[in-house]
């Protein structure tokens, strides 16, 4: 494609007028000053304040902005410890035991854009560039199959080529994928996208495809910062754009939307009350938050100077405790864990409330394939920083997360039932709020489980998971609401089939 057809196609991507339906005088929902103000006004919490503001959690209801403040200021470390224990509760509550595993298929790194810390940023002639035709997206998908996943999170740069269209082309694809297990047909049932912002129209063409969640992090919520490390000729650099993104998607009907932000660009303070304020403002007027929220650190990238010298670092106990005031602020909402973390400080994390997580994890394009043909366990060793968009904490295969999270009394979930049985938008968000939507998944998280260990778990695996199911069960067999109607009949049936064979069964 020539740079003058790549020119033409940047200029026609924004529309000015989907924007402007969504400003209020003029102005977005992010106010700096409000911002600053409310973190000023709230640095010194009293202790009992502090606790009042986690009972609140508890009740899983939303934080306000003061509420968030006072909790990011808190010093006492007993508090803390407090805050900490009431994250995981609070998880438990409305998420129960379950951690949700997925895989990023990244399948291009062509750009437009030339944002300051990452690899695919147009300038870095180090990269090497490359888009995945539709076979090499099946020969990547039946690679992640082939470890036991059941979704993804498909990415893509911002460019001509990979546009709507190619989108929509790739998760047809995917979803088309079927490879065989030891006992059942391995499968993806749920593509989410992590995706540039897009018109209306183009939303709609993912909408009809079928993809789950839509994804977009506004990196960072400054807009200066913002202004500085997204170059203002590049699509990127329309701040607005890119922050009404996800209200463009709930008016194209994708109604599973994600937020997040890259800490070490700015204080991470204020990208907490970003990320607030962003859910605050999508329930003002759609009455429906983020299902999810991702939290990444900002790590090393191929040609990134920023990447490795920002002042804006978060350092490992800060980022704990971000990631528990995102907990007890959104209660409702999943956390989003990823392999950019090292081993040691993702099992901790964990542990303060987050509900979703990646493993096995090739950010190179192409990258699956070539781990299949280079190693026989996925096992990222040397990462090739000029194929990949940053570099990665944690490499292990998923059997190794899976065993581990076993061990910790975590069972892992491949679970997309709720999205097949219309438990979306405002509906799954009513029942997460009542605790309820958790208790359904508690079952399908068991089911999927179930399937995974015959399917695909290494003996050692397998052994841990077959005490975990059956605790499971016990619990299952042992709490009211499972016994209401029928219930629990229907799921022990469903239990029994999937140990004879059946696949993708779900309540």
């Amino acid at each position: 494609m020539s740079e003058l057809a790549v020119k033409d196609w940047v200029k026609q991507v924004i529309k000015p007028d989907e924007i402007d339906e969504y400003l209020v005088n003029g102005k977005d929902f992010i106010d700096e000053q409000v911002i600053n103000d409310t973190l000023a006004n709230n640095q010194k919490p009293e202790k009992q304040q502090v606790r009042d503001i986690i009972q609140k959690s508890l009740c899983i209801e939303r934080l306000e902005p003061e509420e968030t403040a006072a909790l990011l200021h808190v010093k006492d470390p007993e508090l803390w410890e407090e805050m900490y224990a009431a994250g995981l509760e609070v998880k438990r509550k409305v998420y129960d035991n379950r951690i949700v595993f997925f895989a990023p298929l990244y399948c291009s790194n062509l750009c437009v854009n030339n944002c300051a810390y990452c690899g695919f940023r147009y300038e870095n002639r180090d990269e090497k560039r490359r888009i995945l035709t539709m076979d090499e997206v099946r020969q990547e998908t039946e690679a992640v199959i082939s470890e036991g996943h059941k979704r993804m999170i498909v990415v893509f740069g911002e460019h001509p080529r990979s546009d709507a269209d190619y989108i929509a082309r790739t998760i047809e694809t995917i979803y088309g994928v079927k490879k065989k297990a030891r006992t059942g047909m391995g499968e993806i049932r749920r593509a989410n996208i992590n995706a540039a912002p897009m018109s209306v129209a183009d939303l709609k063409k993912l909408w009809n495809v079928g993809i789950g969640t839509y994804q977009v992090f506004q990196e960072t919520y400054h807009k200066a910062t913002y202004a500085t490390v997204h170059p203002e000729k590049t699509l990127k650099g329309n701040y607005r754009w890119r922050l009404y993104a996800l209200h463009r998607a709930m008016e194209a009907g994708i109604d599973d939307l994600a937020i997040g932000a890259l800490f070490g660009l700015y204080d991470w303070r204020f990208e907490v009350m970003g990320l607030l304020h962003h859910a605050i403002d999508l329930e003002r007027r759609f009455g429906i938050g983020p299902h999810t929220i991702s939290f990444p650190r900002m790590t090393p990238a191929s040609g990134s100077y920023l990447s490795t010298n920002s002042r804006y670092f978060v350092n490992d106990d800060d980022f704990k405790k971000l990631v528990t005031v995102l907990r007890l602020s959104a209660p409702y909402t999943g956390l989003i864990i990823t392999a950019r973390e090292r081993v040691e400080l993702r099992r901790e994390i964990i542990q303060v409330g987050c509900t979703q997580t990646d493993a096995s994890t090739r950010i190179g394009i192409g990258g699956y394939t070539e781990a299949l043909k280079e190693l026989s366990n996925i096992e990222l060793r040397n990462q090739e920083i000029d194929k990949q968009q940053f570099i990665l904490g944690d490499t292990r295969r998923l059997d190794d997360v899976v065993r581990e999270l076993a061990e910790m009394g975590m069972i892992t979930s491949f679970c997309t039932a709720g999205y097949r049985c219309g438990r979306t938008g405002d509906k799954i968000m009513g029942l997460l709020k009542s605790c309820t939507e958790g208790k359904f998944c508690k079952l399908n998280a068991v089911l999927t489980f179930r399937e995974y260990l015959d399917d695909y778990a290494s003996p050692e695996t397998k052994a841990i998971g077959e005490k975990l199911i059956k605790q499971e069960l016990l619990q299952i067999r042992d709490i009211p609401f499972f016994s209401k109607g029928s219930l629990l009949e229907t799921f022990e049936k469903m239990y029994q089939d999937t140990m004879k064979g059946k696949r993708d069964v779900y309540i």
